[in-house]
């Protein structure tokens, strides 16, 4: 009698691989287009004097890691390296995501691009945006 193992999730992995595959997002650079091998989840919160991204980046250096601004939109990409092996008799496996990886978000008009900053701690990227003081409407007064 021969065991197979059993991987539950092994197709709709799969189906993920080939949806990501049709699906394909595209960054332009200095040196043609680059893929990105996969993408940080993100979450996005809007606070009264700003906007705050936390990226889950686990394994990624933060020298690994840019962080651009230019024409209103904010570029989050890096690298990360991976590992895997599979031993047989041990049954052992160890995989890790590995890669290119990449997000782009449109910021809106009350982000403050000159003071955004961005830190790594724990696998989370922290990106804080402020926002623009608000202009007061003036009032004018008429005159006779």
């Amino acid at each position: 009698m021969t065991l197979v193992r059993y991987e539950p999730w092994s197709m709709l992995d799969q189906l993920r691989k080939e949806m990501d595959r049709v699906f394909e997002t595209r960054l332009p650079e200095e040196e043609g287009q680059s893929i990105s091998d996969w993408v940080p989840a993100v979450d996005i919160k809007e606070e009264d004097t700003r906007f705050l991204i936390h990226a889950d980046v686990p394994g990624v250096n933060p020298e690994d890691i840019e962080v651009n601004m230019e024409n209103g939109v904010l570029t989050i990409k890096g690298q990360k390296e991976t590992e895997k092996k599979e031993e047989q008799e041990g049954y052992k496996r160890i995989e890790r995501s590995y890669g290119t990886f990449f997000r782009r978000f449109t910021l809106p008009d009350t982000a403050d691009a000159e003071g955004i900053e961005a830190r790594s701690k724990n696998g989370v990227l922290e990106i804080v945006i402020p926002k623009q003081a608000k202009v007061q409407p003036k009032k004018i007064a008429v005159k006779h």
